[in-house]
């Protein structure tokens, strides 16, 4: 059965001929904090996306795809912002504040939770990364030691573990390496 974009009055469908278009369809983020604004995103009242509901591609900018590798996807933290709607649904601003200072303050927390619980994921995989490197700092001196690894593999092999590790940590974050 195909699988029909859940943007607003959009008809696109998953079929041979929209991917002969070039339109591809991507699921909703499993972060229920980014699934949520994609779902607010749509305009559609009492919407709830299921593990399956798609988006199709001509709700996304150009710049919200990755088409480095061979299949199109969608960069983090991206939110679909290309739609055809009323008038009426045109004038509500997605960023309003809610109306009771108890819902903002709610929003508030969420937010500050969400913060936290980043901090401490960050400062956990950077205890990951610091173990690790001295693991693999101390193999590589004990097969210089025992001369199974000349001097030289070893800064080679050093030079290679640095920029894996920060390819790990970056892709493991979601942000580019540095």
């Amino acid at each position: 059965m195909p699988e029909h974009c859940a943007a607003y009055s959009c008809a696109n469908r998953r079929t041979v001929a929209s991917r002969a278009q070039g339109i591809t369809f991507h699921r909703f983020p499993k972060d229920k904090y980014v699934r949520k604004k994609w779902e607010v995103a749509l305009k559609r009242d009492g919407f709830t996306a299921s593990d399956s509901s798609v988006v199709c591609s001509e709700h996304f900018k150009q710049e919200d795809f990755d088409r480095t590798g061979q299949v199109v996807r969608l960069r983090d933290g991206v939110i679909p912002s290309i739609f055809s709607f009323p008038v009426h649904l045109q004038r509500d601003h997605i960023y309003a504040l809610p109306a009771s200072p108890n819902a903002l303050k709610a929003r508030l927390n969420e937010a500050l939770e969400r913060v936290e619980s980043l901090e401490r994921e960050k400062r956990n995989a950077m205890a990951r990364e610091k173990r690790a490197k001295t693991s693999v700092n101390s193999l590589l001196g004990e097969l210089r030691e025992k001369n199974l690894i000349n001097e030289e593999l070893k800064e080679r092999l050093e030079s290679c573990m640095h920029g894996a590790f920060r390819w790990y940590v970056s892709q493991w974050m979601g942000m580019p390496p540095t």
